[in-house]
This record gives C-alpha cells, structure tokens and sequence, in this order.
C-alpha cells in the first residue's frame, strides 16, 4: 500500500472520537496506508444520513483509497453501507477494536478478500475496554473510557445494539492511565461511556461509579480536576453523592441523561425515573454543592407527546434549573420500538427543538449574568480560552498558558462566553 497515513472522518458522540484515536494508532502499529476510515453514529436517522453523505463525499475526494466504514450505524445496519458503490468494507465495533484487523487490511492479502462485512454479534462481546489510549483530547483535558455498551432497552433507542452489553474497565486499569495521564501533563481527565452509572455492575464486588471516582480522587492526589460525562441521574449511588460534598476536585457540573419532563412519555420510553426523580436529584446535588451546574439531553416531538407533555418538558428546564441543553428532534430508528407508536408530525417536532433550544439559550444567559464580578479558575484550551469548573467557556483579551489553570475575574459576557 501507499505511504500515505489513513484518513479517519468521525461522525457522532466523544466516545466515537476517543475510539477514532485508537484505531489510528491501530492503524499506523499495522503499517496501514491509502485508506479512508468513516467512524458512523447511529443515534438518529439523520446520522445514518449524514455518515452516507460523508461517505460519498470521501470517495470522490479519495477515488483509489480503500473505503472503510465502522461504528454505530455500520454495525447497526451494515447492509445499508455495504451496499454503497464508494464502500469496500464495513467493519463492525468490536472488530475495529481489534489489532488483527488493521494487520489484516494493511497485509497483502487484502485487496482480494471477497467479504464485504465483517461484522458480527455484538451482544457476545464480554471483554472490557482493551484500546484504553493516553492522552485523547485537547492539551489540557484527557478523556479516559471507563465503560462501553448499554444493558437497558429505552424504546426509542438503536445504541445498545450498536454497542453491546455493558462492560466495565476495572478500576486499578483507569487509575493506572490517569497516573500516566497526570505526569504527562494533564490537568483535567473527564470519565466517559455509553452508560455510565452502570460501571462496575460486572466487575467483581461490583462497585459503583462513586467509588470509581473517590479511588481516582485519593488514588490520584495530583490531579487538579476530574469531570464526568452523561449520567443517568437515577442511577446516582451514595458514593457518588459523597464526592459531590466532599471532593472540590470533582467539577460541579453534571450533563443529565432525562430524555423528557413527562411522566407518562418517559414511561413510553421505557425510562427509569419519573420527573419527579430528576427534580429531586438536582435539588438534592445542590444541596450538597450549591454551585452545581447541569446539562442535559432532552428529546422533543417523541411519539404520542402532546403540547400539553412537551410543556412539562419546557418547565422542568426551569425546575431543574438547567444550563447547557442537549436538544434532539425525534428521529425514528426502524427496528425500535417507538417507532411502531403514533408519530408526532416533524413541523410540531421542529418547532418544539426550538422552543426548548430558546430555553436553553435564556437558561445559559441567566448563569453568565450570575459569574460575572466572580473569580473561576480556569482551564485554558487555547491561549485566548478556557473553561471555568461548571464548563462555561471564558474569552480572554490576552494569550493565556495553554493547558493552564489560571485564576481569572470575570468582566462580562457575550451570550454565549464569559469575558475576562
């Protein structure tokens, strides 16, 4: 093959970024050259769409690399991508974290391989998290998966059959990397995984995602700053709220994994808390860390959602009190449950992402407005921005150390930044 490194496009969640970078390292022990990587998400329809675009779009910029196509949507619906003129293999998501795979495509052999697809159960994939890589992320902030794959079924749903079962790293494996990760540098180590509150319900003991982050925390006294990704707020532990009081080193910002503010659609989606649950955890966190900040997911226009339940999905913003929004028009997945329900029309399901989306904007208003006057600590991405602990970017004036922690004042805001 050509000495020219391959080319990764990755589409969808940080996690496909994270596994992105351990498959170029995959790639490049295997001495594989002339070849174009499309990474799939396969959380909505219109990412199933978007990766085809990109596909397409690669093909034409690349004509005689060879085209590979793996993750979510490519292990959800491989026939979809096999069946693409630009595609010449589609590898599913366990065996893109494989290291005989990238040997075999950069061996000799491979240009006269007949099959296509090489994709197969995920369900009976067992094994932890084997590609744990050092360092993913920006200068200053590292991302270390913890937990990959999905044991619970909410209706409107595709990843648990993109990505398996739940598995867990064992904890000794995370302290390790983050040891590795802090002499290199790093200030700040975010924990990532499909499910996260479900790590360690495999491992031996089976401990709880607050333990993990408490032996982190005592393990790891150098770490200035350690962050945790989506949460499934019902599946907070006793360990985990603990860290919360206790640990200034645990940043005060939780994203929040709701889905929805009605009872009656959060049982359509087969979810396991009720709006009530989710108000009570942000109370409950801030009491314990007043300055606590949540973001959260939030689907609008789910089947059979009325006006007056996607109302209930507005208010509980305000109730909750929440920042950063993560909003998702309802997209059908064929093969899902909710996709056999009544469906919402898409003008209501776009109108109702822009309503929640406005919310979100004066949500994120109101807390710039509360920094400023305030001193953060900030860590700084680039040398004119950082973020503060509750994630809110800030814009300097002035070039700052990047992969710093500096203290800054805040003088202002701009809608959507900090200004110090």
């Amino acid at each position: 093959m050509s000495d020219a490194p391959p080319i990764f496009a990755t589409l969808g969640c940080r996690l496909n970024a994270y596994e992105t970078e351990a498959m170029k390292e995959l790639a490049a022990n295997a001495g594989l050259g002339q070849t174009v990587v499309v990474n799939t998400c396969a959380v909505t329809a219109e990412a199933v769409r978007k990766a085809r675009q990109e596909i397409r779009r690669l093909r034409r910029e690349h004509p005689d690399a060879t085209l590979v196509v793996t993750g979510c949507a490519a292990q959800t619906e491989p026939q979809t991508f096999a069946a693409m003129s630009e595609v010449d293999r589609v590898i599913g998501n366990a065996e893109k974290m494989r290291a005989d795979t990238w040997r075999r495509m950069a061996g000799p052999d491979f240009v006269g391989e007949t099959e296509k697809v090489q994709v197969d159960d995920i369900m009976s994939v067992r094994e932890t998290a084997g590609h744990l890589i050092d360092g993913f992320g920006t200068r200053s902030r590292a991302y270390v998966q913890v937990q990959n794959g999905c044991d619970h079924r909410c209706t409107f749903c595709i990843i648990p059959f993109g990505r398996g079962n739940s598995r867990s790293v064992p904890a000794g494996v995370v302290v390790d990397q983050i040891k590795r990760l802090v002499e290199r540098g790093y200030n700040e180590v975010v924990l990532t995984g499909v499910d996260l509150t479900s790590w360690g319900a495999d491992l031996p003991a089976q401990p709880r995602l607050g333990d993990l982050v408490l032996r982190i925390l005592k393990l790891v006294p150098d770490l200035p700053r350690l962050r945790i990704s989506s949460i499934d707020s019902i599946e907070a532990d006793a360990a985990l709220m603990e860290a919360i009081a206790t640990e200034t080193r645990l940043m005060p910002h939780l994203h929040l994994s709701l889905q929805a503010g009605d009872n009656m659609v959060l049982k359509r989606m087969k979810r396991r808390h009720a709006r009530e649950d989710a108000i009570r955890f942000c109370e409950e966190a801030r009491g314990l860390r007043p300055d606590m900040t949540f973001g959260a997911d939030i689907i609008a226009g789910f089947p059979t959602e009325t006006d007056e339940m996607f109302t209930r999905s507005l208010d509980l913003v305000r109730e909750c009190d929440l920042t950063w929004l993560h909003v998702f028009p309802y997209s059908p997945r064929r093969g899902t449950p909710a996709a056999r329900m009544p469906q919402v029309h898409g003008t209501h399901i776009r109108e109702r992402a822009a309503r929640l989306r406005e919310a979100g904007d004066a949500q994120v208003a109101r807390h710039l407005v509360r920094q400023i006057g305030q001193t953060h600590r900030v860590l700084l991405e680039a040398p004119r921005m950082g973020r503060t602990e509750h994630f809110a970017e800030v814009a300097f004036t002035a070039d700052q150390p990047e992969g710093r922690i500096v203290s800054a004042q805040i003088a202002g805001h701009d809608g959507t930044q900090l200004l110090a």
